[in-house]
């Protein structure tokens, strides 16, 4: 069965844009509605894919920090060739990671990360959310039972080197959270149920901005963007970004 793929997209608006990046094993679509929102306010928005996500999970293992990384410096200069010098930064979960590194690494506007990880769970937890993600693929190709079976005993053969350079990456990150001095709005989901929630505290405390704020989401799990707080999500952000100083 043919499947749609999800793609990146660019939704063109005023002078002001923003970068808005998905999670691990995510894709353009957990940002979709946030961009719709806040390019119908004016803003520019762009999502871009990460390599190895939005395909099949055999081509996630294959790909790591490095290669997501280099997506994430080629979506914000995407956005500089468009002609924006100013550009704030919003990532979910993995992307939240890669916003705060954007926030010590080039010129960024503000930054939100949510329900971004400061330390990961096990690998052997992660390793699991990997297995259920290539499963829930599979099926959504519309596969039959028995040939999900036999693709995933397959799967579980490759090697996981990723999950070992994600730790490491949320490592540096952390170890250099007191680097940023753009105003940061921390998003956390109260019910996250993939990360420990103690790292929104992390990124709050030592973000150096003089403009800062966190924010618990009580009803929310880890995938905050499209879960049942997502309107209110979405009027915070806006008002967030309003705060800061644009040059138009």
């Amino acid at each position: 069965m043919k499947v749609k793929q999800p793609k990146p997209f660019t939704l063109e608006g005023g002078n002001r844009a923003v970068l808005l990046l998905h999670g691990f094993t995510g894709n353009s679509a957990d940002v979709r509605m946030l961009g719709r929102f806040l390019n119908n306010k004016g803003y520019t928005c762009h999502a871009p894919h990460m390599k190895g996500h939005g395909v099949p999970p055999e081509e996630l293992v294959h790909t790591g920090p490095k290669d997501w990384w280099e997506d994430v410096v080629n979506a914000y200069n995407h956005l500089k060739g468009m002609g924006h010098e100013e550009i704030a930064v919003c990532g979910l979960s993995l992307g939240g990671v890669f916003s705060l590194k954007l926030g010590y690494t080039l010129p960024v506007k503000g930054i939100i990360p949510m329900c971004a990880p400061m330390y990961i769970k096990s690998e052997e937890t992660m390793y699991q959310g990997v297995l259920e993600y290539a499963r829930k693929y599979k099926k959504w190709e519309g596969k039959a039972e028995e040939q999900i079976e036999e693709e995933m005993e397959k799967f579980k053969e490759t090697p996981m080197n990723t999950l070992k350079a994600l730790r490491e990456l949320n490592q540096e990150v952390r170890e250099n959270v007191n680097m940023i001095y753009a105003p940061t709005f921390v998003v956390q989901a109260r019910h996250d149920e993939m990360i420990n929630t103690d790292s929104a505290n992390i990124i709050y405390n030592e973000v150096q901005s003089d403009l800062k704020d966190l924010k618990w989401y009580e009803e929310s799990g880890h995938v905050i963007t499209l879960d049942k707080e997502r309107d209110e999500l979405h009027e915070d952000i806006y008002a967030f970004l309003e705060k800061l100083d644009w040059n138009d």
